[in-house]
This record gives structure tokens, C-alpha cells and sequence, in this order.
């Protein structure tokens, strides 16, 4: 990335922050508080910090618009949200690099794929007949772009990245590299002495301002379309299998897996490792903690959380032993309370 330098005044006006202290002052780049140095920003998101914010050398802080008076020994940008600022502050310190529009040499472009001329190729990519690359888009080395592949605007298709046949990407989507895009999904049909692959003939639908995390896969539909709303968030190793649906500003972190033809709402967020069974209806705004499996429609937004917390193994193996106990201790009480109920009845009391 190329490296840029602002003044906070500058930094200030760009995002929507209050600057206190030394508005012509240089910034170059970004730091955790403990590592800051005077021409470095940090930011103040959790309190629990304040103690490295007193100690801090660096140049600026992005701070909370109602955090008390600090140290004057740096200045402030005051944000109503901290951590949105910092994400932003280091697109504008390094913006990244904007490849020269052209394919090169080593790419392989099939004569009936259109690409924009503001479009970029890089070397050993291969578009397949077909494919419509769109203006602004940038195709990593070593990707593959299917026969009939759509491509809106400014989409960035990472090294080694497939998006096969039947996919279309909307807009300012990212496929970070070696994800799988249009994949097929896992259908077999049990002849009795051997599994016979189910034709998996739908498609990937993407919406715009999407990212993929590297080497996660999206199968495409058996019959229907597997799709992914406007503004999803993908995290990397990620499995969504065919049919999925995801709704508009989810957001899916690591090592998830969402089995076949689930549909997730509008603004749910789903933590690391979190599993789907099949065929479920999850509402919008539903969080699910990490590990969590999800075995049932969820109706209502809200927190959800399952999975059995960490403890030590001889803690663990007793428990385990109890778990199979359940069932039986169940009936037991089932029974003892039968019998409390007709000694009550008998006794009238």
C-alpha cells in the first residue's frame, strides 16, 4: 500500500470527528496504544484502557466525544464511535494500490469474455467464455472466472480464486484468495449400494458491497439459487452450502458452516465455528456465540448461545458420565413425583 500523511485537522474534517489539540500536527501512521509514537493515532474504544491512554506517547488518540479530560501530552479526535473511526483512519494513511488497467500476457481470456478496458487481469488468470467483467474489477493472479460469470463494478477477485459457472457478483464485492465461488453442492442420493450424485444445477446470486473471506466456498443451488445479501461480511473458512440464503448485513465469522437450504436474516451476526443443520428459518437480528449449533427455526432476534464451556478433563469425564445418566434419572423423578401427587390426593394435603 501506498503510504499517505494527513494533520489531524485533516483527519478531523474527513471523519466526522472533533479535533482538540495540535490540528496542524502530522500523522503517518497507526498504533496500538502501548507501541504509539509521536507520529502515530490510536484510539480509546474500551475504558478498561485508560490506564495505557495515560501512558501513551502517541501522537493523537481517537477517544469517545464524552470521555473526561486527558493528558495534554497528545491531542484528541472525539468520535461517537471510536473503533468506526479506526477502521477508517488507515484506508486514508495507505490506500491501497490501484493496478493498471490491461491484461497481462501469461492471462488467458477467452475470445467471446468481455472485460471492461478499466479492468485489471493479472498473470495466469483464465476467464472462460462468456464471462462479463465490468469496469473497475481486478482479477488476481492464478483465479478463474467461469463460463458466463457476471461481475459488477470494482469487484476484487484474490490470487487463486475460483467464481465458476453460474455465479454472479453485484458490486464492490471482494473474494479474498483461494475462495471457491459456485462450487457444487453436496447432494448424493442413496441407491442402496452406492451414493449417486444429485445434479446441483442452480446458481450463486452475490449482492453488492460483499466480502469473501480467502478460502471459503459457496455452493450454488440444486435447483434454486444460493444467495448472499447486500453488505454481508464473510469471515475466512467459511462453508455455505446450496440454497443457503443470507439476508442484507450479515455478517459470518470463521470456520462457520450453514448446511443446505437454511435461510438467515437481515443483520444476524454468527461468531466463529457456529453450525447449521439443514432447512432452517433464522430471523433478522439473531446473534449466535461461538461454537453454537443451531438445530431449530429461530424466531426472534436475540443472543443465542449452546455448546458446553471448557473444564478440566477429570470435571469433564464425570460429567460425561452423568450426561448418559439423564434419561434415566428423568424417568425416576417422572415417577417419584407420580407418587408424591397420589400421596398428596390420599392424604388430601
Amino acid at each position: 500500500m501506498a503510504d499517505s500523511r494527513y494533520t489531524l485537522d485533516e483527519l478531523a474534517s474527513l471523519t466526522g470527528c472533533v479535533c482538540e489539540g495540535a490540528g496542524d500536527r502530522v500523522i503517518a501512521a497507526v498504533a496500538p496504544l502501548e507501541t504509539a509514537g509521536p507520529g502515530d493515532i490510536s484510539f480509546l474504544a474500551n475504558r478498561r484502557y485508560r490506564a495505557q491512554l495515560a501512558a501513551t506517547r502517541a501522537g493523537a488518540v481517537i477517544i469517545p466525544r464524552d470521555e473526561p479530560a486527558v493528558s495534554q501530552a497528545f491531542a484528541v479526535l472525539r468520535a461517537d464511535n471510536p473503533y468506526l473511526v479506526f477502521a477508517r483512519v488507515p484506508w486514508l494513511l495507505n490506500p491501497p494500490p490501484v493496478p493498471d488497467a490491461g491484461i497481462a500476457p501469461s492471462a488467458v481470456v477467452d475470445p467471446r469474455a468481455r472485460v471492461d478496458e478499466r479492468s485489471s487481469v493479472a498473470a495466469q488468470a483464465v476467464i472462460e467464455a462468456d464471462a462479463w467483467i465490468g469496469p473497475g474489477c481486478r482479477i488476481g493472479p492464478g483465479s478463474v472466472i467461469g463460463a458466463g460469470v457476471r461481475l459488477g463494478r470494482d469487484c476484487c477477485i484474490g490470487a487463486n480464486a475460483s467464481v465458476l459457472p453460474g455465479s454472479q457478483l453485484g458490486e464492490r464485492v471482494d473474494v479474498l484468495a483461494g475462495a471457491v465461488i459456485g462450487s457444487a453442492g453436496f447432494g448424493f442420493a442413496d441407491a442402496g449400494d452406492h451414493w449417486e450424485p444429485v445434479p446441483q444445477l442452480g446458481r450463486v446470486l452475490i449482492g453488492d458491497d460483499v466480502s469473501i473471506g480467502a478460502n471459503t466456498t459457496v455452493d450454488r443451488g440444486s435447483q434454486g439459487d444460493t444467495r448472499i445479501g447486500d453488505g454481508c461480511k464473510i469471515d475466512n473458512l467459511v462453508q455455505i452450502a446450496h440454497n443457503v440464503q443470507i439476508g442484507e448485513h450479515t455478517v459470518v465469522a470463521a470456520n462457520a458452516g450453514i448446511s443446505g437450504s437454511t435461510h438467515i436474516g437481515r443483520y444476524c451476526r454468527i461468531a466463529g465455528g457456529v453450525g447449521f443443520v439443514g432447512h432452517l428459518e433464522i430471523a433478522d437480528g439473531a446473534t449466535f456465540t461461538g461454537m453454537s449449533m443451531i438445530t431449530g427455526n429461530i424466531d426472534q432476534p436475540g443472543v443465542y448461545s449452546s455448546g458446553v464451556p471448557l473444564m478440566p478433563t477429570r470435571e469433564w469425564r464425570r460429567s460425561a458420565v452423568r450426561f448418559r445418566q439423564l434419561d434415566e434419572l428423568a424417568r425416576r423423578l417422572e415417577k417419584l413425583e407420580r407418587l408424591m401427587e397420589t400421596t398428596k390426593d390420599r392424604d388430601g394435603h
